[in-house]
């Protein structure tokens, strides 16, 4: 029987506010297996968040060591030891942890891995030095339970079953157990900063508080471990869905060696090693970072929900935050997801794709959109719209198809009403890749265009030609009109290039009539510190995402304006590091860690990403120059344990805020993005050839163009009031109609039904002829409902 001992509770009821830890991960680990639903992450020496049963449900703040001789000091492994952190083995992710004393007292080894068959972290432990001194050392676990995405209204108690008391916490339908291969001779359960044995033990080195409970609060666990007859065991963390659950799988995982079970993990892990390609030749560090990130992205699949993979184990500047941002990056982008797994395809394993396609066609909206994110269970989190999310579905869909790894899952309706949405929402986004402002795009247009064309393929390999034209000639449109939308004129970045791609021309989508003038408009940046500007001319803010134009293949890499541009964001977002460049997101970037290097919380200073690194690479093998540099700069970045950052510090070295030139900073580690990137680097490497380059893509737009149509488009949400000669003027509407209308002022009249498609869309074409002078005046009459309009538009011939 279970029982649990619940005498005296704990004083100091709720504690101090939560907050989560840090978000520069030394380590992530997970068991190879589906039957192991728990994934853990290592910082500082110690375990942090560990999820269970999802990978997007953080279960608790951190798990470790307090060490004290009981009279004249107390430590902590995480704020007074030395940490070391290295991988078990070569292409795995299990961590051997090195805590040792400053003075060299003693040292508290650790070797962490997850349980290969249950839902149970595992720790061994070891403890060395000089036997007389260790001899007298006390050592206490302490857990600090964040049960269900929170650190508030947890539950815990003391816990007595089969003749073993152990620590457990329970809020809703999930439960932990803590316990050892050896016995705890005391145990507490207390408030965190109130009464829980960090502040026991900090007052005297001893542990004097046992309470039995601590609920509805912000608790902490603590047991002091028997260490009489040994100095080495292991400490075992479990989950489960009720107390006997979460004790029974506790117990069941510590009877297994543990030298059993980390044999039983890295086999498990050698397995996923089948079928990779030997990218390794093209590394220039025997390949460890290549199947360490192998390994990561294969980590970041949920076991639950198959195919749904989260951006990162992390939350970024967790320290600052508290349960009211619940989401961090463990959540789904189908932007980062869909580079997860190209990445993986790259290095040759396609089964984990497949399942990520078939997890967003059951995600997809009823209207053929994404959210911005989502839970794995495929429940929004944010809800904004950006189109490059609605394409990347289709991207993904189409480098499978080519590959022949789709089998019997018929993806052509996810493709079909996604490609449907992208036509009747766009051209403008409300949010571009950084999730912060709405208009025209460069990396947007780039991945609708591609999206697009791979659309139209599908199309017609189903036979539906009319189908794929009307799709492809909406590319066309898209395609003609980068320069013309994205394209300043008046550029003074940069001495003598007045030609650029700037980063986005903004426009509220809401606006039927839309600023398409990248010389005009303001941009609204935020994040900026109290007090900073936040509002900055358009045409004056750079990124890098034009070169995804280049990367499907829309734009020569010799463009002029794509030269002139990457002259221009070299000399304003390039970064120089000890081991090579990096680059801003665009310029005045607010998110990121803040001058002084405290944590970003909601306003700092952007820092440079690794992961564009990679990008300025895939163009730079585009444009037949020297590739090897930035596999090189992208390997600098990893940590000893092979962890890319998503951010790293950009100014000179300051050791007092531990921030350092070309180091993470406190935003997230690993990002899997930029493990991705690196991936398909090497294999552009290998192929001489940019990986998502697409064939279709660049046979339409790089070559004679002869394909190609001349399209203006008018719609209820983009109502252009010009078109140029020789052009084809098409109306747009969402529901049938007949188009009245006139090109010589009223003086004659045409009605012409509108042609229908199975993308939702109507339409009805007008051929601007050459010597068209007059204005083309139009209305609508609505079939369905039999009613006018009731307005004029009026579309100028120039």
């Amino acid at each position: 029987m279970v029982k649990i001992i619940g005498q005296g509770q704990a004083f100091g009821s709720p504690g101090i506010d939560p907050r989560w830890t840090h978000a520069n991960k030394d380590g992530v680990g997970t068991a190879y297996s589906t039957a192991s639903h728990v994934w853990f992450t290592v910082w500082n020496g110690i375990v942090t968040e560990v999820y269970h049963p999802t990978v997007d449900s953080p279960q608790i703040r951190d798990l470790q060591y307090l060490i004290s001789d009981g009279k004249s000091f107390f430590h902590e492994e995480q704020s007074h030891l030395e940490s070391k952190v290295e991988s078990i083995w070569t292409n795995g992710l299990g961590y051997r942890i090195t805590n040792s004393d400053p003075q060299g007292r003693y040292a508290v080894i650790k070797e962490v891995i997850a349980d290969p068959h249950l839902s149970c972290i595992l720790q061994r432990t070891k403890l060395t030095g000089e036997p007389e001194f260790i001899s007298q050392l006390q050592l206490y676990a302490l857990c600090a339970p964040h049960l269900e995405v929170s650190g508030r209204g947890n539950n815990g108690y003391v816990t007595e079953v089969a003749g073993h008391r152990i620590l457990t916490a329970h809020k809703g339908g999930t439960w932990l157990a803590l316990g050892a291969t050896v016995p705890f001779t005391h145990l507490s359960c207390g408030y965190v900063g109130e009464s829980d044995g960090w502040r026991d033990l900090a007052d005297n080195f001893q542990m004097d508080w046992e309470f039995g409970s601590a609920v509805d609060g912000n608790i902490a666990l603590t047991g002091k471990l028997n260490l009489d007859a040994s100095n080495e065991f292991t400490l075992g963390l479990a989950f489960g869905t009720t107390l006997h659950n979460a004790v029974s799988t506790l117990f069941q995982s510590l009877n297994i060696p543990f030298q059993e079970q980390k044999q039983d993990y890295i086999e498990q892990w050698e397995r996923s090693r089948q079928g990779i390609k030997p990218l390794e030749n093209v590394s220039y560090d025997q390949g460890k970072l290549y199947h360490n990130s192998i390994s990561l992205l294969l980590a970041h699949e949920d076991k639950v929900y198959p195919g749904a993979l989260i951006a990162s184990l992390a939350i970024p500047w967790g320290e600052a935050k508290d349960d009211q941002d619940q989401g961090g990056y463990h959540l789904v982008w189908t932007r980062d997801m869909v580079s997860s797994v190209a990445g993986l395809v790259a290095a040759g394993e396609t089964e984990t794709a497949a399942r990520s396609l078939i997890y967003l066609a059951t995600s997809q909206q009823e209207d053929g959109g994404f959210a911005q994110n989502f839970w794995v269970d495929g429940e929004p989190y944010w809800k904004g719209i950006q189109l490059d999310e609605v394409a990347f579905p289709i991207l993904l869909g189409w480098l499978l198809h080519q590959k022949n790894a789709c089998s019997n899952f018929d993806i052509y309706p996810m493709v079909q009403r996604a490609a449907g949405y992208l036509i009747r929402h766009g051209p403008a986004t409300q949010q571009e890749r950084w999730e912060e402002n709405s208009g025209y795009s460069p990396s947007t247009l780039a991945s609708n265009i591609a999206a697009l064309i791979c659309a139209a393929q599908f199309a017609r390999e189903r036979g539906d030609e009319v189908t794929a034209q009307f799709i492809e000639e909406y590319a066309d449109f898209l395609e003609s009109h980068i320069e013309a939308w994205t394209v300043t004129t008046e550029g003074t970045l940069v001495p003598g290039i007045k030609r650029h791609y700037i980063r986005i021309t903004p426009s509220n989508i809401d606006n039927p009539q839309p600023n398409e003038n990248p010389n005009q408009g303001t941009l609204l940046i935020s994040s900026q510190p109290p007090g900073e500007p936040a509002e900055f001319p358009a045409k004056e803010i750079v990124d890098g995402g034009f070169l995804q134009l280049v990367r499907y293949g829309i734009r020569k890499p010799d463009d002029p304006i794509i030269v002139d541009s990457v002259k221009v964001i070299d000399a304003v977002l390039k970064v120089d590091t000890p081991v090579g460049p990096c680059w801003h997101r665009y310029n005045h970037d607010g998110y990121g860690q803040q001058e002084d290097g405290n944590a970003y919380t909601g306003w700092g200073k952007g820092r440079a990403w690794p992961l564009l690194t990679g990008e300025r690479g895939h163009y730079e093998l585009a444009a037949g120059g020297d590739v090897k540099t930035y596999i090189k700069v992208m390997e600098g970045f990893a940590s000893n344990t092979c962890l890319l950052p998503e951010q790293v510090w950009d100014e000179a070295d300051r050791p007092e805020i531990h921030m350092y030139l070309g180091k993470p900073t406190g935003s997230a580690m690993p990002l899997m993005w930029a493990h991705a990137e690196y991936i398909k680097l090497l294999r552009s490497n290998h192929d001489g050839q940019v990986f998502d380059l697409i064939p279709e893509v660049a046979n339409r737009y790089l070559g004679e163009r002869q394909k190609c149509k001349l399209l203006e488009i008018w719609k209820f949400n983009r109502q252009i009031d010009k078109v140029k000669k020789g052009y084809t003027l098409r109306i747009h509407a969402l529901a049938s109609f007949q188009l009245h209308w006139s090109q010589d002022n009223w003086q004659t009249v045409e009605d012409r039904p509108s042609t229908s498609t199975k993308l939702g869309v109507n339409f009805v074409d007008i051929s601007v002829s050459d010597n068209q002078e007059q204005p083309i005046n139009f209305t609508f009459f609505w079939i369905e409902s039999s009613k006018w309009e009731q307005h004029n538009y009026t579309v100028v011939v120039e």
